[in-house]
């Protein structure tokens, strides 16, 4: 008696069965926001205020700088190509991060 050819599965649907399973959608992602923590932001003083005001006067459009800025209760650092200053909104375009100019807390010119 001839056995019958077997169906063969596409390789798309044999991939299938070894993706990961979560049973719990979002709860990864509940326990990172959990253990965030979470920094404030920080006042500067009048002599520090008055040194990034002057670094903000230095910088140019097309130049590479490192700013270091407070973003969703967190400081981060970029460094970039500076591509745009818009004094009237208030921000600074380091690539493709806008950035408030309330929010820059340092900046670091590249010579």
């Amino acid at each position: 008696m001839a056995e019958k050819p077997k169906h063969k599965m596409s390789t798309a649907d044999r991939a299938k069965q070894f993706m990961p399973f979560s049973a719990l959608k979002g709860l990864e992602d509940a326990l990172k926001e959990k253990e965030k923590i979470i920094v404030p932001k920080i006042e500067l003083s009048e002599d520090s205020a008055a040194e990034l005001d002057r670094k903000m006067h230095a910088i140019k459009r097309g130049k590479i700088a490192t700013i270091v800025y407070y973003d969703n209760e967190n400081y981060l650092k970029i460094t970039g190509m500076v591509a745009q200053i818009d004094e009237n909104k208030r921000i600074m375009q380091i690539v493709n991060t806008k950035i408030n100019f309330d929010d820059i807390y340092d900046i670091i010119l590249s010579p």
